[in-house]
């Protein structure tokens, strides 16, 4: 199967996990695509200043790889900045936010995989 750029659905999400602003949300491959062992697999576009607030994953994890922009990461209490190329991990149990800072977009590969 060949998925052509274009083709994948948009949602465009307010206040994600009570974060401020917008998100789109590119839809890459869905959960029965991943034999239901993921639940995203897909490419968040945040516009300058926006986020996703502060959640904690249970029964799951969730991994970010920064395509580009830059990132104001919370890892469990732990605020860092995220540049293209990082990757950031949540396991089950453990909690994270995510904002976009700076004055470009920040384009993050996200993928949730179910414990």
């Amino acid at each position: 199967m060949i998925k052509r750029k274009g083709s994948y659905p948009l949602q465009r999400r307010e206040k994600m996990r009570d974060g401020d602003g917008a998100v789109t949300v590119e839809s890459h491959l869905t959960p029965a695509e991943m034999y239901d062992k993921g639940r995203l697999f897909a490419k968040l576009i945040f516009d300058p200043g926006s986020s996703i607030g502060y959640h904690v994953h249970e029964g799951e994890m969730e991994a970010f790889y920064i395509l580009s922009g830059v990132a104001e990461y919370n890892d469990n209490g732990n605020t860092v900045t995220l540049q293209p190329g990082d990757t950031a991990l949540t396991p089950s149990r453990e909690g994270h936010s995510i904002r976009s800072v700076g004055h470009e977009q920040l384009v993050v590969l996200a993928l949730i995989v179910i414990k």
